[in-house]
């Protein structure tokens, strides 16, 4: 057989470019379905309507459609492929902070306090996050249900188009090595699974610093069967009753508005019977927001704004939890490569995970209230004053939480930030357990390993100070915040954006994650979830839609 020269060297530069990662990742893939809202029928018909193109919607829409099914996304923010540079490694604290129009983050503060964010871009979490890749604790699986060697496959499908091993970063090397000098013991090397001791695990990241995002999972998806719209902003789902006593409601359709303002109305194919579903993937937020908006929530908060109860269920927004974050900055004298989190440790018998971060402005994190300082410490602004970005954050979470909080309507505006409490270190053990990884924390900054990215004349208590005089939140500061640990943690309190709850499994939806009491309704995110799975839960809520 005769061999054609040029295939074959189309072939082999291939084949080199994946190998060093110059392949062309970085460019928009050609999703002929994806297009604005505005270019959507006044009405239209699908099998299922998934709400919330995230970290669960994409890949549940993706799998949905390789089968007969006809899939509607309905995504209220933007494309990440517009602007890629956006979404690049070194761009994620601007991208984070972004206030513009069309950014991809949506702020909020928590009634404790505390800055959040929540992604506005069809992608989800996966796209302003800092791209850490771990899979869940067995113990999870079995806790939501799942079998673990299908939730496996699932795992793999995800890593197949996103994940990479990370390359190697100076600062995440010595904090790697610090935590085995600390005791953050065995050495796992690298490896997706969660076990104690101390691992280099994935990233969404390739070598070349491109964030691949839940969005490059509708590459999986027949373009024939899916439609995707961007600006969506869901209002409300809308029900019918059915059965002789019309005491059972059954999900027909959305009512969703496009950039301009005008309305859209999606339904469910009646032909399609009791297959098919309205499902809910917004996220911890959105999803039990959107629950109470469309009149299935507790009927007393409803009937006081006005919202037609379809269902009274008191436990929708419940349960809200997010595992609380503490860190200590390190300033370092001489520049070094930036790097986000690819190494972790899982330390006290897995009550605390440790990670970090180097190289980027904090500023941006800052915020101001009446019981915040002013401006960051003396001290700081001394150490930091070359540069901004000459910075190290060791950072520590705790398994769980215990503590939880609710999440509750300000208003009937979707579009408007619910109010929201996580009552961090309201459990008394989550408190023990923050103090003990400060504690390892602080074992790590005065490591070996670390000692020579640190200012020699900068005292673990200084560092702890600079901490407590950063406007990290508008929490008030004690006196004794920079002597006791307790104090401490309470204080630099900040979000690892790791949000779930509201529409726990067992109290709004059942094993299959169908809402109890009604029909055509699931909810598939984090919202669904007791506790966080994880170091980080993205993996798992991608697993979760496949």
């Amino acid at each position: 057989m005769g061999l054609n020269l040029k295939y074959s060297w189309r072939f082999l530069v291939l084949v080199f470019a994946n190998f060093y990662g110059l392949n062309d990742a970085e460019e928009a893939p050609n999703y002929s379905f994806i297009q604005e809202a505005t270019s959507a029928p006044q009405v239209s018909f699908y099998d299922y309507i998934i709400i919330g193109g995230g970290a669960a919607g994409c890949p549940l829409a993706a799998t949905l459609s390789t089968s007969d099914a006809n899939v509607l996304v309905l995504e209220r923010g933007g494309s990440p492929y517009l602007n890629t540079t956006k979404i690049r490694r070194e761009n994620f604290i601007t991208t984070l902070t972004d206030r513009s129009p069309d950014s991809f983050s949506q702020a909020f503060i928590s009634e404790d306090g505390v800055p959040g964010n929540r992604a506005s871009v069809l992608g989800g979490g996966t796209v302003i996050n800092v791209g850490f890749y771990s899979r869940a604790e067995t113990s999870f699986l079995e806790l939501i249900g799942l079998d673990e060697g299908f939730a496996r496959e699932s795992y793999e499908w995800v890593e197949k188009k996103l994940v990479s091993k990370p390359v190697y970063f100076e600062w995440q090397s010595a904090v790697r090595s610090g935590l085995l000098e600390a005791g953050v013991l065995p050495d796992n090397g690298f490896t997706y699974a969660h076990i104690n001791g101390t691992k280099t695990s994935g990233t969404i990241f390739d070598r070349k610093g491109n964030r691949h995002t839940a969005a490059d999972l509708l590459g999986y998806a027949n373009p024939r069967r899916i439609k995707v719209y961007l600006h969506a902003v869901v209002h409300k789902i809308t029900f019918q009753t059915k059965g002789v006593d019309g005491t059972r409601p059954k999900a027909e359709g959305v009512v969703f508005y496009d950039a301009n303002g005008g309305k859209h109305v999606a339904y469910l194919k009646s032909e399609s019977n009791n297959d098919s579903e309205i499902i809910l993937s917004a996220g911890a937020i959105g999803s039990p927001q959107l629950l109470m908006l469309s009149g299935i929530g507790p009927a007393d908060q409803l009937r006081s704004l006005g919202i037609k109860v379809v269902l009274d269920q008191p436990m929708v927004g419940l349960e809200m939890g997010d595992p609380p974050l503490n860190s200590i900055i390190v300033p370092y004298p001489n520049h070094i490569q930036l790097s986000l989190s690819t190494i972790v440790g899982i330390a006290n018998s897995g009550q605390n995970y440790i990670i970090t971060f180097n190289g980027f402005d904090l500023s941006p994190l800052s915020v101001s209230g009446e019981d915040q300082p002013p401006q960051s410490s003396e001290a700081f602004r001394e150490a930091a004053s070359n540069s901004t970005a000459n910075i190290g954050l060791v950072s520590g979470t705790i398994k769980g939480p215990i503590s939880k909080g609710y999440l509750q309507l300000r208003n009937t505006n979707v579009s408007d930030n619910p109010r929201v409490r996580f009552n961090y270190f309201q459990a008394a053990e989550d408190l023990r357990n923050c103090v003990h990884g400060m504690q390892t924390i602080i074992d790590v900054v005065n490591s070996e390993s670390l000692s020579r990215f640190r200012y020699r004349n900068m005292t673990t208590q200084e560092l702890l100070k600079m901490m407590v005089n950063m406007p990290v939140n508008l929490r008030p500061r004690s006196p004794n915040a920079t002597t006791s640990l307790e104090q401490y943690c309470i204080d630099t309190v900040m979000t690892v954006w790791h949000y779930h709850g509201g529409c726990r499994i067992g109290k709004v939806v059942d094993r299959d994650f169908k809402v109890f009491g009604v029909d055509g309704v699931r909810v598939i995110d984090a919202s669904t979830f007791s506790f966080s799975p994880g170091t980080n839960p993205q993996a798992t809520i991608m697993m979760l839609g496949r």
